[in-house]
């Protein structure tokens, strides 16, 4: 019999001591791809080694239970444990071996490759992206018994849970749980990170409660110091791994799952630094201020530099900051600075759900079906795409997809100094955020559903690096489109515009991961006013003009676990 060399006293916080939630990064460990529990330990498959780990979440602890079988289990993934028998996939083949002999052992090939396996009792689960399908085995005679269209587009890995089936999708960023006799989705929430390569639950000792940790794996750039180089520093990636519990919580009701967040400090703030020679009389500087909303919730909001009085816009909080006089070689700084709740959300609506929708009310169809920003909508090309984008398609949900996946075919993403109007974009090909989100209104508005523009920065999404100023390097929009009987739903403008020509994930589709910061629904987020009238009417200035934006986020601290 093999002697793993595994012991309880290693790992002495799983007899009593609670699991501490905290991110784990496994010692000498290179690109996780599969989790699984096995008599109440956590176990990590290292594919780039080979390695089957055992792994201390309080210590990051960590030892190899393969140690003489580790060639093996390279390039292995999906890792499932039964009783004392091990499974993972390999290229298009899942194995199986026990603990005491590691010699891997034929369960069954597919034509294409195999990215995750889960078993339950007698039955053995495979999801395979280039299959599109979760396929379901009997286990001793190696039947295959049905299978379930994958949710998401992008690799997969799963587990199974007693009625149900837990899915982490690569692409989609987001773990599904689906009903394991019939694989429809029961809800789905967003992961803090990019790339969960593996999932488990594990049951922590002092609560008896599941926690379920979710291993994530990808590259990432860094600075080097080469001595042999002059300058010495050039740029570089390396191999990013770690395990993180992933906190969720479904409100049925609501319709949404909310995920990990963060508590993070924002502040902006304008530097007055004119270009030109100007006077301004009884100024008025408006800021928007950050949203109340499921996902994010303000705890404070202070001023930095002067004063401000708070007005509400079109249910919308602003800053209003006022000038007696403003000259040309006045230098100040002002803004505001926010204490911010943020988590990710995903809203759980299907096509069946909208289909008796009530019809949009006169006074939404007057406020968010109309030409208000140089959308041109009265444009042969914007018209003639309106029509192209959904052909036949009725169903408001449906719609508002293909209008996206319709504005994703046709451009590619690329920053410019200016923004142009929907026409020119669409014939250009190439648009920033902005630009993504005025062919997105426009196109949606012609076709009778309301929506709104949403923003306006990403905090940076490192939740490692906190208590230190992070500065964004754009500002960011997006859009919100409205189900008339249930309310707004979020859609990101460009970040899922990732294959050509598709398919394109949906993690962004009704959902927002933790690092938005919304600010200023459907309203100009920010604006001048002198004598009550817009600057620009009497003035050809611009905020640029007069001033240089400072924008900083401070991440303090993950939130608790969500209660409910």
């Amino acid at each position: 019999m093999l002697n793993l060399g595994i012991s309880q006293d290693q790992f002495p916080h799983t007899a009593s001591q609670p699991i501490p939630m905290r991110t784990i990064r496994p010692i000498a460990v290179y690109a996780l791809n599969g989790l699984a529990v096995w008599r109440d330990r956590l176990l990590a498959l290292d594919s780039i080694r080979g390695f089957l780990t055992q792994i201390d979440p309080a210590t990051d602890n960590t030892t190899i239970v393969n140690a003489c079988n580790t060639e093996q289990f390279i390039d292995a993934t999906g890792l499932a444990i039964a009783e004392d028998t091990i499974w993972f996939a390999l290229e298009n083949s899942v194995y199986f071996c026990s603990f005491d002999d590691l010699t891997p052992q034929l369960f069954v090939t597919l034509p294409y490759t195999v990215d995750g396996v889960g078993v339950w009792q007698s039955t053995v689960y495979v999801t395979s992206q280039k299959l599109g399908y979760l396929s379901i085995y009997e286990r001793q005679t190696k039947r295959k018994i049905t299978q379930f269209p994958l949710p998401g587009v992008g690799v997969t890995n799963l587990m199974v849970r007693d009625e149900e089936l837990w899915l982490c999708d690569r692409t989609e960023q987001t773990v599904y749980c689906l009903d394991r006799a019939t694989g429809e989705l029961n809800f789905s929430v967003l992961t803090p990170f990019e790339n969960p390569t593996g999932l488990a639950f594990v049951t922590d000792p002092a609560t008896g409660q599941p926690i379920l940790f979710v291993s994530y794996a990808s590259e990432e750039v860094y600075i080097r110091d080469n001595p042999n180089e002059d300058p010495s520093h050039e740029l570089a990636y390396r191999d990013r791994t770690f395990i993180h519990p992933l906190q969720f919580r479904y409100d049925k009701q609501g319709r949404y799952a909310l995920s990990n967040g963060y508590l993070v400090e924002m502040s902006y703030v304008e530097e007055l630094l004119p270009l030109d020679e100007v006077s301004l009389e009884n100024l008025e500087w408006r800021i928007s201020l950050p949203a109340e909303t499921h996902r994010q919730k303000v705890r404070s909001v202070e001023a930095i530099g002067i004063p401000f009085t708070e007005e509400t816009q079109a249910g919308q909080r602003v800053a209003v900051f006022k000038f007696d006089s403003l000259k040309s070689h006045e230098r100040r700084i002002f803004g505001w600075k926010a204490l911010l709740e943020v988590r990710g959300i995903k809203y759980q609506l299907s096509p069946d759900d909208v289909y008796k929708a009530p019809d949009l009310t006169p006074e939404y169809q007057a406020q968010y079906l109309i030409d208000d920003d140089e959308l041109a909508m009265d444009t042969p090309i914007i018209q003639a795409a309106a029509k192209e984008a959904i052909g036949t398609e009725t169903n408001l949900l449906r719609k508002i997809l293909k209008i996206r996946n319709y504005v994703y075919d046709r451009l590619s993403y690329g920053i410019k100094p200016h923004i142009d109007s929907p026409d020119v974009v669409i014939e250009r090909g190439i648009g920033s955020c902005g630009e993504y989100v005025g062919v997105l209104l426009a196109l949606a508005r012609l076709n009778g559903i309301a929506c709104r523009t949403v923003g306006r920065y990403k905090c940076p999404p490192y939740p490692e690096r906190q208590r230190i100023p992070l500065e964004p390097d754009y500002n960011h929009v997006w859009i919100e489109f409205y189900v008339p009987g249930f309310g707004w739903l979020p859609m990101e403008s460009n970040p899922d515009d990732i294959i050509d020509r598709g398919p394109y994930p949906t993690r962004f589709f009704m959902g927002l991961p933790w690092f938005h910061a919304e600010i200023g629904k459907g309203i100009t987020f920010e604006s001048l006013r002198s004598g009550g009238v817009p600057v620009g009417d009497l003035f050809d200035l611009s905020i640029g003009d007069l001033a240089l934006n400072h924008v900083r986020f401070m991440i303090l601290e993950e939130l608790p676990a969500l209660e409910g």
